[in-house]
């Protein structure tokens, strides 16, 4: 059991590395801000072995996506530790309560999660490091282009990133459901 959980993880993370290269932009954003659905693969390995797995997803796919994506070390970082504030509560909920409820309760929490805390981790550990590359007035405007009301990067987070996270969360969970029932036989190795 232990070498399949090893192995189904590691297939996750590629997978979840492939999605994170098929992101794209959605008009509500500012360009640097994409849109991917690689934290579903973070969020099955959750449920199916546990929050570790699913940061192990989380991790890999980051260590790759440093590499191969143009959001560089902000963008990796930012990736990883929302993924980990996603799957984490979804994992851990559903390795206590193994039916719907627990996992639809742990990965709306884990939604939640990832939005809220986000706007925190944002503000002091990612922005810090974008703005290295590009000035905060520059990425301001940027936000201040498709929503006028945003006046500096705590309502460009609030008004924002957290709407587009949520909604992220939310659309990966949607997935998750939609593709979990008939993959875990799969990733558990039933017949």
């Amino acid at each position: 059991m232990k070498t399949r959980k090893l192995t189904v993880t590691a297939l996750l993370a590629a997978i979840a590395t492939v999605l994170t290269l098929l992101n794209f932009n959605i008009p509500i954003m500012p360009s640097f801000i994409k849109m991917d659905f690689s934290d579903l693969p973070a969020l099955l390995a959750a449920f199916a072995f546990g929050p570790l797995s699913g940061i192990v997803v989380c991790l890999i796919k980051n260590i790759f996506n440093l590499f191969l994506s143009s959001g560089g070390l902000g963008g990796a970082l930012s990736n990883f530790l929302l993924g980990v504030l996603f799957v984490t509560p979804a994992g851990w909920l559903y390795q206590r309560k193994k039916n719907r409820k627990g996992a639809l309760v742990g990965s709306l929490i884990g939604a939640f999660t990832m939005a809220l805390v986000g706007i925190f981790t944002n503000y002091y550990i990612v922005y810090p490091i974008y703005t290295a590359f590009l000035p905060l007035d520059t990425i301001i405007k940027m936000y201040q282009a498709i929503n006028p009301y945003v006046t500096d990067l705590w309502t460009a987070l609030i008004y924002m990133n957290f709407p587009f996270t949520l909604a992220k969360g939310l659309l990966n969970v949607a997935l998750a459901f939609l593709v979990y029932k008939r993959l875990s036989p799969i990733l558990h190795g039933y017949k």
